[in-house]
This record gives structure tokens, C-alpha cells and sequence, in this order.
């Protein structure tokens, strides 16, 4: 099943600590895990930041709720317990525990009002809905997600936009960041000329030249079908090569997709457009660094004086 929500996770939470014993975050987490039957591929399943699991997050910022709602305290670091505010909220027994129920905590309403205030001034407000169902992580997730899909667009059509040359000297750049060609002026002494808006070449795959990529590039507007890569397969078998490279600046069709798949004689990658952009923001090709924010967590163990 989907990994629950964070708000899904505060009445199991709850129900956990009405023993009125403390309880590990750890403990939290795998008594979540047995309430929705996660598979233990699922309990591990990390996040967008590839440092925590999903659901060691989504029960943290659940925990972090319950407690700005004071319904649950830490006794001691790394431990959550119930209170008195807990245990009356567990004998009404409401069929679901969430932000808009226990918005009737002046506690949480405060903690809101500040998260929302944080948002206020920039580009796009922080509307109580979003509040409502997504954590402060998740808002920062979903805005970094959202600019990225645009610059990747305005990236995409500024590419389309430029000169044959321009779009030759671009792939190289993008190859060299990658970690292909050695220097740039290695690259580009391998790259062929330009031609039909694109480029064909051999690229060196690591810094001694020990293997090459065949590397083709098409700046193209239609969607780049079967024939057009069975081509590119014939080019990497006379030229007894075993690995390709096939950007463009549109899409590729189902077939050509398919077909890269099931050939024994050589691999071949397939880059579009949209794929193109997101490398180029990755290795900061086209883009300057505007502003950098660190998403800190608390480190437990610095305060441990054992």
C-alpha cells in the first residue's frame, strides 16, 4: 500500500503512548509500519534528500504536530510520551486526528500561524489548505519542484532558439560537467562538425581515453521515432562501438524507447528534451546559483552527556 501521510500517522501515534510509557521515535516508526501493513522495502523507501526514510519523516513531523498541539511531550531526548490534553483527546475517540482537528489548540494555531508567515512576501503565499495537509518540508519539496519544472521549460526553449554552434558548444559544456571528455578542449577536438542542427562525434567515456561513447544530437521540434535510433545503432556497429549517446531537443516515441531496450549489440542512452534541461541544471549549465538555503535537523546525539 501508499506510504501514509503524515497527518494518517497522528491517531496511530496517539494510540501508541496512551500506555503512558515513553517511547522511542523508533518505536513510533515501526508500530506505524505494522498499523498499515508497510512492506520492509517501504519502511525504507527515502525521500527526495535520499538521507532519511519517507516514513521515519512523516512520523517525525506527526510527532512534532501532536506535540505543538500538546497532546503528546518529550520526557527525555529522542522519547515522546501523552498527556493529560492527550488522553482527553483519546476518549472522544474522533474517527481521525489531523491539523484541522487540532487546530483547536491555541498551541498548534500559534505553530501554524508562524510556518504560514514564513511564507508570506514571496512569490507564491502559503494558503491554509497547504498548511493544512502538507508539512513545512513538504511545502519547501513542492515549491523547489515547481521552479525547477519552470526553469527546465525556459531552458529548453532558449535551446531551441539558439544557433547549430552555439547548441554544439552547449553538449559539449553538459558532456565535460558529466564527467565525459576529460577537459573541454579535449571534448571538443572529438566532437564532429555540426550539421542538420546537431552534432555527431566520439567522446572519450573517462579521462585516459580507454573507451569512447558514440554521440549524436538532434535539435529537433518532431518527436524522434524507431528509424532514427535504428540508424544510430548501424552507426555504432560499423564503427565497432558498443556505447551511444542520443540527445534531443523534442521527445521519443514509444517504439524508440522500446527498441533501446532489447539490443544485444551495443547500449544506447536516449536523452530528451526534458531530460536535457534537468542535466543541465544539475551540472549548472545555462543557470547561475541565485540563492542557497541548508534544511538542518536537530543532531540528538550532540546533546548526549554520557
Amino acid at each position: 500500500m501508499a506510504i501514509p501521510g503524515f497527518q494518517e500517522v497522528m491517531r496511530p501515534l496517539l494510540n501508541l503512548a496512551q500506555d503512558g510509557a515513553n517511547h522511542s521515535k523508533r518505536e513510533g516508526t515501526e508500530y506505524v509500519c505494522n498499523e498499515f501493513n508497510l512492506t520492509e522495502d517501504e519502511c525504507r523507501e527515502l525521500g527526495t534528500t535520499g538521507r532519511q526514510a519517507i516514513i521515519d519523516n512523516r512520523v517525525g513531523w506527526a510527532n512534532t504536530y501532536l506535540k505543538k498541539a500538546g497532546l503528546l511531550e518529550s520526557p527525555r531526548r529522542g522519547y515522546f510520551r501523552i498527556t493529560q490534553r492527550g488522553r482527553d483527546v483519546l476518549k472522544e475517540n474522533p474517527s481521525r486526528i489531523d491539523v484541522r482537528y487540532l487546530r483547536r489548540f491555541s498551541e498548534l494555531v500559534e505553530f501554524i500561524t508562524v510556518v504560514k508567515s514564513e511564507g508570506e512576501g514571496q512569490t507564491s503565499q502559503v494558503s491554509e489548505e497547504a498548511i493544512d495537509t502538507q508539512t513545512p518540508q513538504d511545502l519547501i519539496e513542492k515549491g523547489y519542484r515547481t521552479i525547477l519544472q519552470s526553469q527546465a521549460q525556459e531552458l529548453l526553449q532558449l535551446t531551441m532558439q539558439c544557433s547549430p554552434k552555439f547548441f554544439e558548444k552547449l553538449v559539449v559544456e553538459l558532456i565535460v560537467a558529466m564527467g565525459y571528455g576529460g577537459s573541454f578542449p579535449e571534448a571538443s577536438k572529438v566532437i564532429g562538425a555540426s550539421g542538420d542542427e546537431g552534432i555527431d562525434g566520439v567522446i572519450k567515456e573517462d579521462k585516459l581515453g580507454l573507451e569512447t561513447i558514440h554521440l549524436q544530437a538532434k535539435r529537433w521540434t518532431g518527436t524522434v521515432g524507431r528509424p532514427e535510433i535504428h540508424k544510430f545503432v548501424g552507426a555504432l556497429q560499423g564503427q565497432h562501438t558498443r556505447k551511444g549517446i542520443f540527445i534531443t531537443t523534442s521527445t521519443f516515441t514509444r517504439e524508440a524507447l522500446d527498441y533501446v531496450t532489447k539490443i544485444d549489440s551495443c547500449r544506447v542512452i536516449l536523452i530528451d528534451g526534458q531530460k536535457l534541461a534537468t542535466l543541465m541544471i544539475e551540472h549548472n549549465i545555462g543557470v547561475t546559483i541565485e540563492n542557497t538555503y541548508e534544511l538542518k535537523r536537530v543532531d540528538n546525539d550532540y546533546f548526549n552527556e554520557e
